[in-house]
């Protein structure tokens, strides 16, 4: 029985349109791929009219999703167009490879031990590449094979003896791995050729010599090699990929550098003559490229005349000639186009490496494809919000007043909490205090093994999003983690979960004694009462725990600030600012007063570390608890001679807290801290240099430059008298503003 084995390069195209031709003049009767066995079950669903690539076969352990191995096949891709040869004239399609419930259970096996450092296997095609002169394998391989257009079959048999070639001379290049690969590849192709059929391989090149029936082991051999493989339970399906993955060499890509382009060259092919003595014009690829550069750069509100493509195209057919290349590549489309389209610039040349290079294209699968119910659920609940997954960033807008928009919302938060982050807030910081949030969207296919993985926790978006989020609580070891998961269930609308954290929450903070922790979390909890009237979520136990909370870090708080060293006093002044912030926001009279009161305690008698009694006092000018007076004179004592040079500076940093505006409108603080500065002795500034430095380097440029104006007038000058107005000048103004305001003008 004839078997021919077609060794392709994976996801090249004129291996593809070479396989569409071999099939055609063969008309096998089987047709045998290179892949996984478990994707011979989901291989009818590539026929639905739903299906568009990229897409990528996906095969998971059940047990454990997050080991996975993805198959990605774009319309350039070989084995996709074997695949759909086969489903348009009805022929069998069979997978060959190491099943994947032996390769992934082997995988796990060998992560468990340290790789070998020194197991590096050498690249077939690099060697031929090398052998003819080239140092780029890709180069070499879209000149020798990528871009001639003799007959198919030859062009294969000639590729597999050369392949054969560099496997006699270097045994090294195969490794157990790949031994055991082709053993299962040889045993799939044995069971297909016992029927008198023509039979019609579909594999990588450099496994081509080791798939040809005359050079075949016996059975018994590759069955030893295969015996005893661990196992594990597996499932397969298909998912949806993006061009940009495609251009991923590591991880879940496939390593192709350009599939825009390479899905130019494979339609413009297409669009031709399909004979095997047919060849394309290169002047047609070159043309059709750069007219669609031009019109993207046009997009981009950038010039590119017609007259710029024809001279473009021009400059690249010759750069091909002076290279000695078969035929114009994209080497010389990108030169031409920097040196013609874009002035001799690289910036404009990004943009079209991403929209046409790499290319923005998300495949589909359809909705017969076997999903977890919870991807089901997800699938629907975007379609109920109109929220189309696509490989191309996006930036959406909702405003959380209305039913419609705050749903969205909901779904995304409750994805990032589940580890599907298919949206990230555009503005963090945003998320609860506002009615509008804003969000970027991206679909990764690795989300579709995250969804995989979420699904052991539920069926739906929201079971599964509260069982993690339950579990993350009883995993918490911090109240500070708690805090957040109350933030996550008031964003995500989690009432369930919210009770769960909400009661270890409360466990926890009656078990803890560490101010700085009780601190932390009264941001959070205030947030999640402010705010939860906008979301609609009833926070009365959350409300009640603040209170406790709150109180319990007042009583706390003095004795839980003494004896401080530098780290630990910086951590204190951050809890102490986030508090603060957390009560501010509350507008409570009844917590803001009790509050204030714990403050003034703290730094009455100035015994804290600096930072802290530093930025209590600065905390308390800004709420209007102590007036400027007090203030210069608290500083005046901790920046006194008398002082500790070291806490002065500590002391001074608390208070600035970044911003000059405080020393621009009150001369006297001003005053003090200049004559502080002026007054350190010369044997400790070197010291105190650096904390100086970093203190008064968080200033803009321009408020240094206002300080040093002040100084340089003298901090006590008088400010300059305002020159006198002329009241008859400013008259005709006065009437003008007063008509624009609406305000009657008596004449």
């Amino acid at each position: 029985m004839p078997v021919h084995v077609l060794g392709v390069r994976h996801h090249g195209p004129g291996s593809a349109r070479s396989v569409a031709l071999a099939l055609d003049e063969l008309a096998p009767d089987v047709v045998v791929i290179e892949g996984p066995p478990e994707l011979e079950q989901v291989v009818p669903l590539l026929a639905d009219p739903a299906t568009t690539p990229p897409v990528a076969g996906l095969v998971y352990d059940v047990a454990h999703p997050r080991r996975s191995s993805f198959y990605p096949m774009a319309a350039f891709s070989p084995e996709w167009v074997a695949i759909r040869w086969a489903l348009r004239h009805g022929v069998p399609v069979r997978f060959a490879d190491l099943p994947a419930r032996n390769d992934l259970a082997l995988a796990a096996a060998d992560a468990a031990e340290p790789a070998d450092p020194g197991a590096v296997r050498q690249d077939p095609v690099a060697v031929l590449a090398r052998t003819a002169g080239y140092a780029d394998p890709e180069r070499w391989w879209e000149d020798a094979v990528e871009q001639r257009h003799d007959s198919a079959v030859e062009r294969f048999a000639a590729l597999a003896t050369a392949i054969t070639e560099v496997r006699r001379d270097d045994p090294g290049l195969s490794d157990e791995h790949n031994e055991r690969r082709e053993a299962s590849m040889r045993q799939v192709i044995r069971s297909v050729a016992a029927e008198p059929a023509v039979v019609a391989v579909v594999c990588g090149a450099f496994h081509a010599p080791a798939l040809d029936p005359a050079t075949f082991p016996s059975a018994a051999a590759d069955a030893r090699r295969l015996k005893g493989l661990p196992k594990t339970a597996v499932a397969a399906t298909w998912a949806p990929w993006t061009s940009a993955r495609l251009a991923y060499a590591s991880g879940y890509g496939a390593g192709v550098e350009s599939p825009g382009w390479y899905q130019h060259l494979f339609d413009t092919w297409a669009a031709g003559d399909a004979t095997p003595e047919a060849t394309v014009a290169e002047h047609e690829v070159a043309s059709s490229w750069l007219v669609r550069v031009a019109r993207t750069l046009r997009d981009e509100r950038l010039d590119a005349a017609p007259a710029s493509v024809v001279d473009a195209v021009r400059l690249a057919e010759s750069l091909a000639a002076v290279r000695g290349r078969p035929s114009v590549g994209l080497d010389e489309l990108t030169d031409a186009t920097r040196a013609v389209l874009c002035d001799g610039s690289d910036l404009p040349l990004a943009v079209i490496a991403k929209r046409l290079v790499v290319g923005e294209d998300l495949g589909t699968v359809p909705a017969s494809t076997p999903m977890v119910p919870l991807a089901a659920d997800l699938a629907a609940t975007q379609r109920s919000l109109r929220l189309k997954p696509s490989a191309t960033a996006t930036t959406i807008q909702v405003d959380l007043r209305t039913d419609a928009q705050r749903a969205r919302s909901v779904l995304l938060h409750r994805l990032l909490a589940l580890g599907v982050p298919w949206g990230t807030p555009a503005d963090a910081t945003r998320t609860t205090g506002t009615f509008k949030e804003v969000w970027d969207l991206v679909w990764e296919p690795e989300l579709s093994v995250a969804l995989i993985e979420a699904s052991l926790y539920g069926t739906t978006v929201l079971d599964a999003t509260q069982a993690r989020v339950c579990e993350l609580a009883d995993e918490a070891t911090g109240l500070g983690a708690l805090g957040a998961l109350v933030e996550t269930c008031l964003v995500a609308e989690l009432p369930e979960a919210l009770l769960r954290v909400v009661d270890a929450l409360a466990e926890r903070t009656a078990h803890q004694h560490d101010v700085r922790a009780l601190l932390a979390t009264v941001e959070p909890l205030a947030r999640t009462v402010r705010y939860g009237n906008v979301r609609r979520t009833d926070t009365g136990r959350v409300d009640h725990l603040l209170t406790t909370v709150l109180a319990r870090a007042r009583v706390g708080l003095r004795a839980g600030c003494q004896a401080l060293d530098d780290d630990l006093a910086q951590q204190t002044r951050t809890a102490l600012e986030s508090a603060h912030r957390g009560v501010a926001l509350l507008a409570d009279p009844e917590r803001t007063r009790p509050w204030h009161r714990a403050l003034e305690n703290l730094v009455a008698d100035g015994s804290v570390h600096g930072t802290v009694d530093g930025r209590v006092n600065r905390l308390l000018l800004d709420a209007g608890v102590v007036d400027s007076e007090v203030a210069a004179r608290r500083m005046s004592r901790r920046l006194s001679v008398a002082a500790d040079p070291s806490d002065a500076a500590a002391w001074l940093d608390g208070f600035l807290g970044g911003e000059a505006v405080l020393l621009l409108h009150d001369p006297a603080l001003l005053g003090v801290v200049d004559a502080w500065v002026s007054g350190i002795d010369a044997a400790v500034f070197d010291d105190l240099l650096p904390l100086l430095r970093r203190t008064f380097a968080t200033f803009s440029a321009t408020e240094r430059r206002r300080l040093g104006a002040h100084l340089a007038r003298g901090t006590g000058a008088a400010t300059p008298a305002a020159p006198p107005v002329d009241d008859d000048r400013a008259l005709p103004a006065v009437l003008a503003a007063a008509r624009m305001l609406g305000l009657e003008v008596a004449s």
